[in-house]
């Protein structure tokens, strides 16, 4: 079985932790920009491609920002600056922290093990529950099939199971 990306933070282990203000040195998240394309022309799009999770895990800040330039790119060169919105709903509020090891030889003579483990911050992530969307495209009706796998290489960069969700757009 292939290892997915992001395996070792995907899973849930302990409740959200969001309070910034008791963490020193919380990274910035990787991902800076939540929407790309054509804002204005969103009323005039057929169609909305939804990515959406399939199952609850956590969903580091650069897998986000992976996936967004991914999705972006293709459909830059495929259906054109101006011919689809996208956009990222979730933002990554949690922090992740880690408890360093030690991993050479002798290590085990130098560590303190679990003394004072609630570990240093190494970066953030977003929480994805079943159903939540994680990116959404407009795009043209003509453009559906090339929309769709956009979808499908950005979906490639997260650490859950996800679906795309066609739904016809009107205002």
């Amino acid at each position: 079985m292939p290892m997915r990306p992001g395996r070792c933070y995907s899973h849930i282990t302990s409740q959200p932790y969001t309070r910034k203000e008791y963490i020193h040195g919380v990274p910035q998240p990787k991902i800076t920009k939540f929407e790309t394309g054509n804002k204005e022309m969103t009323e005039k799009y057929e169609v909305k491609l939804d990515l959406i999770s399939l199952e609850i895990g956590q969903i580091r800040s650069n897998a986000l920002e992976s996936a967004r330039i991914m999705t972006g790119k293709f459909l830059n060169l495929e259906v054109g600056e101006g011919n689809f919105y996208m956009r990222i709903p979730k933002y990554p509020h949690q922090v992740i922290r880690e408890n360093k090891m030690m991993a050479f030889a002798g290590a085990d003579r130098l560590q303190d093990g679990m003394r004072l483990s609630f570990g240093k911050p190494i970066g953030v992530a977003t929480i994805a529950k079943a159903g939540d969307k994680l990116i959404e495209v407009w795009g043209r009706k003509a453009d559906i099939e090339k929309l769709k796998e956009a979808l499908r290489r950005g979906a490639a960069k997260f650490p859950v199971k996800t679906r795309i969700i066609i739904s016809e757009h009107r205002y």
